[in-house]
């Protein structure tokens, strides 16, 4: 069942008046039905015939809260299926240049919508199991990986957060091809069951701390681990060692 929410449909309204965009494609946790106010991303995607500038980009995001998360990629049609290509991305308030990473693609051919325009099945290719697989072990191997070698990172709570949801998702795909939620992933975290209720409150939108220092270590260590295995000859992460505390 698509989930809409109001400010998506104002937005997509105003791309639709500014004239220069063809498609409004939803992808994230609202296309997968695990969108939570306030503490969810809305993640969007643009087609567009050529590449914005930054100040088309910055009027037509002019307005909107920034506490509701409202990110947008700008994919121009003819790149699409380039999957290494660098995209004007609108994000906490700020534009960058960033891929349409493969698990994108497959939250878009999987249980992605359009606001207008054509749906992701028409613009994007299917996605077999073994695709997200691969587009799972990218993740895990590119920032993921840059990310382990720098422990000191995971002192951020929100990093370790998502570190530790990510890194379930990502054991998930790499076993099944299938992808799994960020609200299903906290279940299976690789924490210690307070830590875990704990990530389930904060999902939930409810203020709950964690040790900052072990809840570092938590995430760094899953990280870790996780991304060694994705990196192994094996190349699967089904593991039971990921899930063992000491």
């Amino acid at each position: 069942m698509v989930t809409t929410l109001p400010v998506v449909e104002e937005f997509g309204a105003r791309l639709a008046a500014a004239g220069w965009v063809t498609d409004l494609l939803v992808a994230g946790s609202l296309a997968t039905g695990d969108y939570r106010p306030g503490v969810s991303d809305l993640d969007l995607v643009a087609v567009v015939p050529a590449a914005p500038g930054p100040a088309q980009v910055a009027a037509v995001h002019a307005g909107f809260d920034p506490a509701l998360h409202l990110g947008c990629v700008y994919v121009t049609e003819d790149r699409l299926g380039d999957l290494g290509a660098e995209h004007p991305t609108w994000t906490h308030g700020l534009l960058v240049h960033r891929i349409l990473s493969g698990v994108t693609r497959a939250e878009l051919v999987r249980h992605g919508y359009a606001v207008f325009g054509r749906a992701p099945a028409e613009l994007l290719p299917a996605m077999t199991d073994d695709d997200v697989r691969e587009a799972a072990r990218a993740e895990l191997t590119g920032y993921w990986t840059w990310a382990a070698r720098r422990p000191w990172l995971f002192l951020d709570p929100g990093l370790a957060d998502l570190a530790l949801t990510s890194m379930a998702r990502g054991r998930h795909a790499l076993a099944h091809g299938t992808l799994l939620t960020k609200s299903a992933a906290v279940a299976a975290a690789a924490a210690p069951p307070e830590l875990i209720a704990q990530l389930r409150a904060r999902r939930a939108g409810h203020p709950a701390v964690s040790p900052r220092l072990r809840t570092a270590w938590h995430a760094w260590r899953d990280t870790h681990r996780t991304t060694q295995a994705a990196r192994s000859p094996a190349g699967t992460h089904g593991s039971k060692s990921a899930r063992k505390e000491p």
